[in-house]
C-alpha cells in the first residue's frame, strides 16, 4: 500500500510515546487482532523505538516536542480510514477500543473514552479536579456531552485532519473537542477502564506542577 492509499476497513492505533519502553510491551500485546499499532517516538531517551518494533508496531519519529505534535504526526502517517489514539503508559486497555470503533462505524464522528479509575492511585485527585473543571466548561460553553478530555478517542482519519493543525502540546485533546463542537460533530462518550501506569511517571498527572500547567493551558484555550 502506498502512502496515498487508505485502507477503508482498517484501524490504526496511534500511540504517542516519550520514554515508555517499560510499559509498551503490555500495551502492544493488548492491541486487538487486525488493528495496526503505530508508535510515535517523541524524543525518547530510552529504548522506546526498539521495544515498539519488537512488539510488532510501526514506528515513526516526531522531532517537534509535545503530545499534540506526536498525535498529529501519527494521524497523518496512518494508512487506514479509522484512527484510534491512546497513551503508551499502560493506563488504558486497548481491548476496549472496538467499542469506540463500532460507534464511529455506526455514524458517530468522534467516540471518546471517559476514564473510570480502578484505584485512587490510578488518577490522583489533583488531576481529577483539573479534568472536572475543564470538562464542566466544555459542557456549559460548547454543549458537549463529555465528562473527560478524551484521553482515548476514535474517529475517521479524514475527519480529524479536516480540523487542520491543533495544539502541539497537552492542549491537543481539548482543542480537538472544541473544534468538534464548532464543526457540529456527533461526539459520544463511553466509560473506559483507567489503571495505574505500567511504568514511569506521568508528565501531567504525576505532579502538582504538571497538572497545574496542563489545567492552565486547557482553561486558556476555553476563554
Amino acid at each position: 500500500m502506498t502512502k496515498a492509499q487508505v485502507d477503508p476497513d482498517g484501524v490504526t492505533v496511534v500511540i504517542p510515546c516519550q520514554d515508555e519502553a517499560d510499559a509498551l510491551p503490555s500495551v502492544l500485546a493488548a492491541i486487538p487482532i487486525g488493528y495496526h499499532a503505530l508508535v510515535v517516538d517523541n524524543g525518547s531517551a530510552d529504548a522506546t523505538a526498539s521495544v515498539a518494533r519488537l512488539g510488532g508496531a510501526r514506528v515513526i519519529r516526531e522531532e517537534r516536542p509535545g503530545y499534540g505534535a506526536a498525535v498529529q504526526a501519527g494521524i497523518a502517517a496512518a494508512h487506514t480510514d479509522l484512527v484510534a489514539v491512546l497513551d503508551g503508559d499502560g493506563s488504558m486497555d486497548p481491548r476496549e477500543l472496538p467499542g469506540l470503533v463500532d460507534l464511529v462505524r455506526g455514524g458517530v464522528d468522534l467516540a471518546v473514552g471517559r476514564r473510570r479509575p480502578t484505584s485512587s492511585s490510578a488518577w490522583p485527585w489533583h488531576a481529577r479536579l483539573g479534568n472536572w473543571l475543564v470538562a464542566g466548561r466544555l459542557r456549559r460553553r460548547y454543549g458537549l456531552p463529555v465528562h473527560d478530555i478524551a484521553a482515548m478517542r476514535v474517529a475517521r482519519r479524514a475527519t480529524m485532519l479536516s480540523l487542520g493543525p491543533l495544539h502541539n502540546r497537552s492542549g491537543y485533546p481539548l482543542e480537538l473537542l472544541v473544534g468538534a463542537a464548532g464543526e457540529g460533530w456527533l461526539v459520544v462518550e463511553r466509560d473506559i477502564t483507567y489503571r495505574p501506569r505500567a511504568g514511569g511517571v506521568s508528565k501531567v498527572s504525576g505532579s502538582w506542577v504538571g497538572t497545574l500547567r496542563a489545567t492552565r493551558d486547557f482553561l486558556g484555550l476555553l476563554r
